[in-house]
């Protein structure tokens, strides 16, 4: 799987030449499953082909089994420097109703021993859950401040097609809070995370000053992000054409396609303009500092002016959903940032 890893990553390189890469992200599934020794093999082979930034962010995704946990030490000295963990509640009925596997227990350990191994690190939650109350939510929060170091990620629970949640959300077996009390507990959300200086930085993520993730900037500002194995998704420049990548998804698939031809790249589709600014502005708008107009016409070639309409944006500023302070910048307002969706859907030409 490693050797697979290395091969793509070496054809990916031989397209786009040297860059400075800023973040390297170890995620999708359980990549601390991985032996450290992959993970170091592929840190050297990108130092090999690329120019490391001299603050370079080496994220790892985990989840907080007591095993992966006992990785940490390997992984830090392969050359990761910071750990996402994937917590998602701090109550064990929660998470087994969640599917996770983990208890409370595990869960704090995991959050203690991180620190103790990687200097920056984020964990996540997830708020509006099955009979959560605000009250609860707050004690969890307070719970959560006095544990995280300089990063959160806090999520609204939605419940889509697909999912386990759904079907039991539809026979009403599964009861979440309302619109309106969801809306409160992302209003507290907001407030206490201000309060303990985790402002927000983008619609679900919340950081004391520099520990922002530096790869999420990177989607959420478009750009450039080569992704490599199963079910990798990447926008890459190649002589000045942006290309959307994704690789097979299914790991048999992949690593065959690896095999018989060095990458297993499904799809290569080179991006118009039109759809390079939706894009850029369906990330954007996710920060809470929006988009630069200047950064938008560089990266695109249109002006907000050529993408988006007229009349809802004049409509939605007067209603203080868009904010009217900066007319160099796209950017929502607080009131505006939980309707992200409902305002892109009437903004987009």
């Amino acid at each position: 799987m490693a050797s697979a890893l290395l091969s793509e990553m070496d054809y990916f390189a031989d397209l786009i030449g040297n860059r400075t890469v800023k973040s390297i992200f170890f995620g999708g599934g359980t990549p601390s499953l991985m032996s450290a020794r992959a993970v170091e093999a592929v840190i050297d082979r990108a130092s090999n082909h690329f120019e490391f930034a001299d603050d370079i962010e080496i994220t790892l995704e985990a989840n907080p089994t007591s095993v992966e946990a006992g990785k940490f030490a390997d992984f830090s000295s392969a050359g990761v420097n910071r750990v996402s963990l994937g917590i998602q509640a701090l109550n064990d009925e929660d998470l087994r109703a969640l599917g996770r596997e983990h208890s409370v227990a595990e869960a704090l350990a995991a959050i203690e021993l991180s620190q103790k191994y990687f200097k920056r690190s984020n964990f996540d939650l997830i708020y509006a859950r099955m009979g959560q109350t605000i009250s609860s939510w707050e004690v969890e929060l307070k719970t959560a401040f006095a544990m995280a170091n300089g990063h959160l990620s806090l999520y609204q629970l939605t419940i889509e097609k697909g999912t386990p949640f759904y079907g039991r959300w539809r026979q009403g077996k599964l009861i979440v809070p309302d619109e309106d009390l969801s809306a409160d507990m992302y209003d507290l959300t907001n407030q206490m995370c201000a309060d303990f200086d985790y402002p927000a930085y983008e619609v679900s993520n919340y950081a004391k000053m520099g520990e922002q993730s530096r790869h999420n900037l990177t989607y959420w500002k478009y750009d450039d992000y080569m992704g490599i194995g199963a079910g990798a998704h990447g926008r890459i420049t190649v002589d000045g054409q942006t290309f959307a990548t994704e690789q097979n998804k299914k790991p048999e698939t992949w690593l065959k396609k690896v095999q018989n031809q060095g990458h297993a790249t499904k799809v290569m589709e080179p991006l118009d303009k039109k759809i390079m600014a939706e894009e850029m502005i369906m990330m954007g708008l996710r920060l809470t500092e929006g988009i630069d107009e200047q950064d938008f016409e560089k990266r695109t070639g249109l002006t907000f002016q050529d993408i988006t309409q007229a009349g809802p944006m004049e409509l939605l500023k007067a209603q203080g959903f868009l904010s009217p302070t900066h007319q160099d910048r796209l950017q929502l307002s607080a009131k505006g940032r939980p309707l992200l969706n409902q305002i892109l859907g009437q903004i987009l030409a």
